[in-house]
């Protein structure tokens, strides 16, 4: 797997969750089919730059530091660039194709953006739907995704 989807994938795990030991992390990214080993999580913890901080109860928790990490939309073209294979523009929606167990987190990284061109998606194994509400709307998403599409492949 790409290190650029896997870190995708900690980042929205830590988010959505309360994990505060790599051992945790592990476990989670193995439920949802990501195989790490321990050096790989330290290695992706000192360069997406997590810290561990208290929750409201006193537990630690990871959490991701904003100093200057790379914005949400970088995080996008990267994961376009690195997973997605194929994309069709048909009518409102784009039908994305990426490498195997990388959509949801894709799909995850759209639906955070909350992109004014995006009503929502819908993502398999190896597929999303990004619906627009019109098709103006889904020939800007087309253009993007075939843009990063590209620079992928160069």
């Amino acid at each position: 797997m790409k290190k650029e989807v896997r870190q995708a994938k900690i980042e929205q795990l830590i988010t959505q969750n309360e994990i505060g030991t790599q051992e945790e992390l592990m476990d989670v990214l193995a439920q949802e089919g990501i195989k790490a080993t321990q050096a790989t999580i330290s290695r992706d913890i000192r360069e997406m730059r997590i810290i561990k901080e208290p929750n409201g109860s006193g537990r630690i928790r990871y959490t991701i530091f904003k100093g200057n990490s790379p914005s949400e939309e970088e995080k996008m073209y990267a994961a376009i660039s690195e997973s997605v294979t194929d994309v069709t523009l048909v009518q409102t929606m784009n039908v994305v194709h990426t490498l195997p167990r990388t959509a949801n987190v894709l799909s995850a990284i759209i639906d955070d953006l909350k992109k004014e061109e995006v009503v929502g998606t819908i993502a398999g194994y190896d597929t999303i739907l990004v619906i627009s509400k019109d098709k103006e709307d889904a020939k800007i998403m087309n253009d993007l995704f075939n843009k990063y599409l590209r620079i992928g492949r160069s």
